[in-house]
């Protein structure tokens, strides 16, 4: 059952409207969460939902912290590793967070986790570069 959050959209540009709509909420922390509904167009040959949904959700949920963590200054994904844990099946909500671990002065590292209720599912470090505008 879905815990009762003031979940909201998340505004994430048209690719990531493809595999969503993402939802946003705050956690008891004062993080950001994110959700995802999956479906059977989440599904992979195996009927599991598919890896690259799960990697572009840590992709955007990554990204979202970090360019809150960079004062919202555009950010690039420089690097991603992750790995999967389990798996999930199409019609299982999927939540996930970010936490940043550390900022240098124009580099974000940060570690992320998907989950589907309890389980882990994946998890992503990634490091993110702040894009600012010169003049």
């Amino acid at each position: 059952m879905r815990e009762e959050r003031n979940w909201k959209p998340l505004k994430a540009g048209a690719f990531m409207q493809t595999i969503g709509p993402i939802e946003m909420a705050r956690d008891a922390d004062g993080g950001s969460l994110f959700a995802l509904e999956t479906t059977e167009a989440h599904a992979n040959l195996l009927g599991l939902v598919h890896g690259g949904t799960i990697t572009a959700l840590l992709d955007q949920v990554i990204a979202t912290v970090a360019w809150n963590a960079a004062d919202r200054a555009p950010c690039v994904t420089v690097q991603m590793d992750t790995r999967f844990v389990g798996a999930s099946e199409p019609g299982t909500r999927l939540e996930a967070r970010a936490v940043l671990r550390q900022k240098t002065g124009s580099m974000l590292f940060l570690d992320a986790e998907v989950v589907d209720g309890k389980r882990s599912i994946a998890l992503a470090s990634a490091v993110m570069k702040i894009i600012r505008k010169t003049m």
